[in-house]
């Protein structure tokens, strides 16, 4: 099989290009060459720099200019979360005019105290067999899943989904996240809520790409897994690698000095992510949906909890389920057969779609993707207490 080229996940190869010059060489022959190396980057990343962010601003613009940004971001934030409210939530209706599901809208306050906008969608009639809850990938928002969230609806299974910082109607600028592991303490922190609401029903978290990585270490928490029936995977960002090793060497280190920087530079058409065109059409069109180039500290704590996560694969205890299609550019299917084979979860399955892209969901077979789905956590809830049931679909 040739190489896949290695890309980060969500954001369409749009670290790489800075450093996709670089010739990549077998040995760095000395100390001195790596380090003048190292040096001629951050004298160039300077030279790109606004001009001024290098010159020393008078008093009163250094402290005007912060206060203008949070103006701005505040802004952004305000129009997102006006667009969040307005997306459509996909109710249908019966021959009679009523609604198959209530759907709400709503706010949770992470453990930040930024605001992250949530929706959910649960069955009008009848009993639950579960709730899911839905972490959305990179640069994308829980609005799209409301097709996913309706067949889930028809087979009694009630849905929250939330918006990342950064993401769709919550707090924070357009694709810049902080930390992934902001991301994942707002995550056990939402599910604890759930559960607490709903204590005698049984709960799934979902994640797609950088969202499946979000919600594998989330569960790696026991208090997190106890409150959990198992996880579902899509595509989950387990192997992100840059395309030169240096990138993840400097990486850090401008993370920390220009953590929001964009690299305009970079390529923003993007790889193919389904192979139906009017789903790339209406996920490149969404205003909610992150299409700039990605920023330096987002793309950082991607590499770094990919990293984690490859080094623990044989620490993941939860029962699991993991989607990945054979053709996915964005993310590493042989990754997911890594976690498969590694993971000591007693009850964990692994289907491979042959010639499938990277968003599963929004395949041209994405009902059938959503049944395997619904399956395996009927599965799940069947066989209570049962171990040693793993499967190879």
């Amino acid at each position: 099989m040739a190489e896949m080229e290695e890309l980060t996940s969500g954001a369409s190869g749009r670290i790489i290009p800075l450093f996709k010059n670089i010739r990549q060489r077998s040995s760095y022959d000395s100390l001195r060459r790596f380090l003048l190396f190292i040096q001629s980057i951050f004298f160039w990343f300077l030279l790109v720099l606004p001009r001024n962010r290098l010159s020393q601003p008078s008093s009163s613009s250094s402290a005007a200019s912060p206060a203008k940004r949070r103006r701005k971001e505040e802004d952004d934030t305000l129009r997102r979360r006006a667009l969040a409210e307005g997306f459509s939530m996909v109710v249908d209706e019966t021959d009679d005019g009523a609604s198959r599901c209530q759907w709400t809208t709503s706010l949770f306050y992470g453990v930040r105290r930024n605001a992250l906008f949530v929706r959910s969608w649960f069955p009008a009639t009848g009993e639950l067999k579960g709730i899911i809850v839905i972490l959305h990938g990179l640069n994308e928002h829980s609005g799209r899943y409301s097709d996913f969230a309706r067949q889930l609806n028809s087979s009694s299974f009630g849905v929250y989904a939330m918006d990342w910082i950064g993401h769709g109607g919550s707090d924070g600028l357009h694709g810049y996240v902080p930390s992934l592991d902001h991301v994942v303490a707002d995550t056990g922190a939402f599910l604890e809520k759930i559960k607490l609401e709903n204590p005698e029903i049984p709960c799934f978290l979902f994640g797609h790409s950088t969202g499946g990585a979000v919600a594998l270490k989330a569960a790696s928490n026991p208090h997190i897994e106890q409150l959990l029936e198992g996880i579902i995977l899509t595509s989950p960002a387990l192997r992100v690698k840059p395309a030169h090793p240096i990138v993840g060497a400097v990486a850090p280190f401008f993370s920390m000095v220009v953590p929001k920087y964009q690299f305009k530079g970079a390529n923003k058409k993007g790889i193919p992510v389904s192979r139906d065109p009017a789903a790339l059409l209406a996920k490149y069109s969404d205003p909610l949906v992150y299409t700039g180039p990605i920023r330096v500290r987002t793309g950082h704590e991607l590499l770094r909890i990919s990293s984690h996560l490859l080094r623990n694969l044989n620490f993941v205890t939860i029962p699991f389920f993991v989607l990945h299609g054979t053709a996915d550019k964005v993310t590493d299917p042989l990754a997911s057969q890594d976690l498969f084979n590694e993971a000591a979860s007693q009850f964990k399955d692994i289907k491979l779609y042959d010639g499938f892209l990277h968003d599963l969901l929004f395949e041209p077979e994405r009902e059938e993707v959503g049944k395997d789905i619904i399956d395996w956590m009927e599965k799940r809830l069947s066989a209570g207490n049962l171990e040693n049931v793993n499967s190879h679909w």
